[in-house]
C-alpha cells in the first residue's frame, strides 16, 4: 500500500512558477515509477509527466515539455514537479500517482493522490 500526499499548488500569474511534491509513504518507494496528471474543468484526466524508480527515464506531455521538470528524491520518498513559464491552460487538478511499472497510462497506475489545484490567472 502506498499512500501520496501532494502538496504546492496554487494561484499564479501567466508566466510564473510553481513546484509541486508529492510525498510517498511506504519503505519501497524506489521501486515504484511516478506520474504527474492533470485534470481541468470539463476535461479527462491527462498524462502531464513521469518518471521511472531509479530516474533514468522521464516523459513529458508534449504541451509542457520545456516548460515542466519532473524529478525524485528517493532518500525522501518524494516526487516534484516543477512548472514554469505557466499559462492560464495549465490550470487543473494535478494528481501523483505511483505504478509498479512505468507508463504513461493512467489505467497502469494503482495508487493516487487526493490532488492539488494550480490555477493560472491570465
Amino acid at each position: 500500500q502506498v499512500q501520496l500526499v501532494e502538496s504546492g499548488g496554487g494561484l499564479v500569474q501567466a508566466g510564473g512558477s510553481l513546484k509541486l511534491s508529492c510525498a510517498a509513504s511506504g519503505r519501497t518507494f524506489s521501486s515504484y515509477a511516478m506520474g504527474w496528471f492533470r485534470q481541468a474543468p470539463g476535461k479527462e484526466r491527462a498524462f502531464v509527466a513521469g518518471i521511472s524508480g531509479s530516474a533514468m527515464t522521464t516523459d513529458y506531455a508534449d504541451s509542457v515539455k520545456g516548460r515542466f521538470t519532473i524529478s525524485r528524491d528517493n532518500t525522501k520518498n518524494t516526487v516534484y514537479l516543477e512548472m514554469n513559464s505557466l499559462k492560464p491552460d495549465d490550470t487543473a487538478v494535478y494528481y501523483c500517482a505511483a505504478s509498479e511499472r512505468y507508463s504513461i497510462q493512467s489505467g497502469s497506475y494503482k495508487y493516487w493522490g487526493q490532488g492539488t489545484q494550480v490555477t493560472v490567472s491570465s
